[in-house]
């Protein structure tokens, strides 16, 4: 009942009624963009000279957009989380969006915002499947259901109104999670302008003073907390039914073109927000240790009885395990600065202890095999060639793996949700009764790991007894006799 006297958050009694230039076209205000940029653009506003307004686009035809012109473009993001092990648990009002247009009943208010004298920045995520060329689009008369036609009919209107003036080209910042995201979308872009027969001169602005900038985003945002509600609405004198929550870590890595934090300070904000001249030591930074570290801690985490990655990381033998694979192998094969791999690392560790995010040791087992293969091998086969022997714990997580797939462990059935190929392989390979024969046929599997891996030197042999060790002791146990077996 107290909540049917809360007033809806707003402007007004929120006191946050300063209007700010239109500086940023956003392309989505899902969960995301609501938790990750605006919440940058927000903390940029208020902690710098940088005075920057958002207009917020409905992304699809079925979005909710109205939902927050009700409250003023408002909402409440909660970020909690562990940072260096103390626990972070805050609550920002977020007010960079100045206004949100669906561009499909009101086309003409989208098409307007190419006129914004101060526009400067695009930003989006229409997930991965939105950067893509649509054929269908044939036409330059809108509205376009595609994301590429949108950004090419505004730069072009842009580059109309201005007269392709020089210093009104945009800077494109895509958050989609493909690489060369920017690359991609820019790609896209001219070849609508091709299909709608667009000049020359336009294709030739678009190059010369639009930037398009790579990134990688990180941080996860799992929106509207509809399962406890209730608890955070107790914690708001005012009604809000945009309200957002999100992990405390951020990563940010922009691909720089145009020197960038001269038009945008990211670096004047506490935030890990990394304006480099390659992204791709970034990029293989979180594969290796935050999506491998889920990865290879995955089959002996659920052999040992853990169901979510918080229990595992918190756990004595897995807990360890997982750490002297990250800091011992991992971390030393990617080639860079030590310091920098260890407080990421850190962090990944931070997040996984995450109290108040429930990460299932089931979900991360999908194409466990295709996830091996990208985030944990790469590893392995560099530590094997730098060092000339094996990783200990790798090597172990690989045999784990490959127990994994027999299908079930004691009594309990076990979470194969992979491709249907896959699975029946394994079922084969463990039609075999000695360990050095499933050894052998799952190792040299190329279809698994697109090289035959019996080729490695000790492997099989190593592999083998590990199978044996899993089969016949505790998980830790096992573990502790195959460390003993490599020595």
């Amino acid at each position: 009942m107290e909540n049917q006297t809360k007033q809806k958050i707003n402007r007004q009694n929120s006191g946050l009624n300063t209007k700010l230039p239109i500086k940023i076209v956003q392309f989505g205000g899902g969960n995301f963009m609501r938790g990750f940029t605006d919440y940058v653009i927000d903390k940029l506003n208020k902690e710098t000279d940088w005075k920057g307004g958002i207009v917020n686009l409905q992304a699809t035809p079925n979005g909710s957009i109205q939902k927050m012109e009700e409250q003023d473009n408002l909402y409440t993001l909660f970020t909690r989380g562990i940072k260096k092990g103390e626990i972070i648990d805050e609550k920002h009002v977020i007010s960079a969006i100045q206004k949100s247009i669906n561009p499909y009943s009101d086309y003409q208010d989208f098409l307007a915002l190419a006129k914004e004298e101060e526009l400067e920045f695009i930003f989006s995520n229409t997930t991965e499947t939105g950067i893509a060329f649509d054929e269908t689009e044939t036409s330059y008369e809108g509205p376009h259901k595609n994301f590429p036609a949108k950004v090419a009919v505004l730069l072009y209107e842009r580059f109309k109104y201005f007269n392709g003036a020089a210093d009104k080209g945009l800077r494109i910042i895509p958050c989609e999670l493909i690489e060369d995201n920017a690359f991609v979308l820019r790609d896209i872009i001219i070849k609508y302008a091709q299909l709608w027969n667009l000049e020359d001169a336009f294709v030739e602005w678009i190059h010369q003073n639009n930037y398009f900038h790579n990134t990688l985003v990180d941080r996860i945002v799992p929106g509207y907390p509809k399962d406890d509600a209730e608890s955070y609405e107790d914690q708001l004198d005012y009604e809000d039914q945009m309200m957002v929550v999100s992990e405390t870590f951020l990563l940010f890595v922009i691909q720089e073109a145009g020197n960038l934090n001269e038009r945008i300070p990211f670096n004047k904000i506490n935030e890990q927000i990394l304006v480099v001249d390659d992204i791709q030591p970034y990029r293989l930074r979180k594969v290796r240790i935050l999506n491998g570290g889920h990865t290879l801690m995955l089959a002996p985490a659920i052999l040992s009885g853990k169901e979510t990655v918080k229990e595992s990381v918190d756990d004595q033998f897995i807990g360890k395990f997982l750490k002297d694979a990250i800091f011992n192998e991992v971390n030393p094969t990617l080639g860079l600065d030590e310091t920098e791999l260890k407080e990421f690392a850190e962090e990944v560790f931070d997040r996984f202890r995450n109290p108040f995010i429930k990460h299932h040791l089931a979900s991360i087992a999908l194409y466990f095999v295709s996830k091996f293969k990208v985030r944990v091998l790469p590893s392995l086969l560099t530590y094997v060639e730098n060092n000339g022997k094996l990783p200990v714990n790798l090597t172990f997580s690989l045999a784990s793996l490959i127990r994994f797939y027999q299908g079930s462990f004691g009594e309990k059935a076990l979470p194969l949700n992979d491709e249907e190929g896959i699975v029946a392989k394994f079922k084969e390979i463990w039609a075999n009764e000695e360990y050095e024969k499933v050894a052998e046929l799952a190792l040299s599997e190329t279809s698994f790991w697109n090289t035959d891996l019996t080729q490695i030197e000790g492997l099989k042999t190593a592999v083998t007894k590990a199978l044996y060790e899993i089969d016949h002791n505790d998980m830790e146990t096992a573990y502790n006799n195959f460390v003993e077996f490599n020595s």
